[in-house]
């Protein structure tokens, strides 16, 4: 007898396949999906030196400095850039004849960075401060042994000068103990932590002025430089903190 609609026998339907249309064996499907453009970035902008001999004495300031700010992280795709998660061939997409990735999982978690200073007198420094000074640094003279200090810098600020004893004041990194340099002010600069998590120094209006890596011209006040590991900062007449990243 023969079959009924709806039987394996039953004629082909309008898509070239038993039973009706879309059942043709290899059928697929691709899909194509782009998205926003990448923001653009934006550049940093850095201070200038500022020239000017050192002249010991014994001026300093009162001013207070507040962490400076930074625009916030970029990446260089913004979301739906093919390749990348969320975009076409990303996570949750399928890739144009293939699978789908696997979903990420979730992200480590990363320990800040530790950073140190370590502190003490600098021979070569010294030299160039002579050279460059007035006759007024003759009568200074570079400690015959100064053990090294070095400490962990925490916090948002870490400051730098010599205690003042009309009023009991003293900064983190004090270089009036023995063998004190004569060179340093009392608030003489500040070393100010980043928001990803680095340190900047800035000069907080010294006599003598703040230079870093051997350069001959002093930081413009107030103005903070970026610092990288291995960078030293030098004040006073003979003083060098060398900042060191793990």
């Amino acid at each position: 007898m023969p079959g009924g609609p709806g039987a394996a026998g039953g004629p082909p339907g309008p898509g070239g396949g038993p039973g009706g249309p879309g059942t043709h064996p290899g059928a697929a499907q691709a899909f194509h999906q782009s998205g926003p453009p990448a923001p653009p970035a934006f550049p940093q902008e850095t201070g200038r030196p500022q020239p000017g001999g050192p002249s010991f004495g014994g001026g300093d300031d009162d001013w207070v400095l507040s962490p400076p700010s930074s625009p916030g992280p970029g990446g260089p795709h913004g979301p739906g850039v093919p390749g990348q998660p969320g975009g076409p061939g990303g996570y949750g997409y399928p890739h144009p004849g293939g699978q789908s990735a696997p979903p990420p999982g979730p992200a480590a978690p990363q320990r800040p960075a530790t950073w140190t200073a370590t502190i003490g007198p600098d021979r070569e420094y010294f030299m160039a401060m002579m050279h460059r000074s007035g006759p007024e640094a003759a009568g200074l003279n570079l400690p015959a042994y100064s053990p090294e200090q070095q400490r962990a810098l925490t916090g948002n600020q870490v400051s730098i000068g010599r205690r003042r004893h009309s009023t009991g004041d003293t900064p983190d990194i004090d270089l009036s103990v023995p063998p004190e340099d004569p060179g340093v002010s009392h608030q003489h600069a500040v070393l100010v932590q980043q928001p990803d998590g680095s340190w900047a120094i800035v000069d907080q209006n010294s006599t003598n002025g703040t230079t870093v890596n051997g350069s001959e011209d002093p930081i413009q006040p107030f103005v903070p430089v970026q610092l990288q590991d291995g960078d030293r900062v030098h004040v006073g007449a003979w003083t060098t903190i060398t900042i060191r990243r793990g």
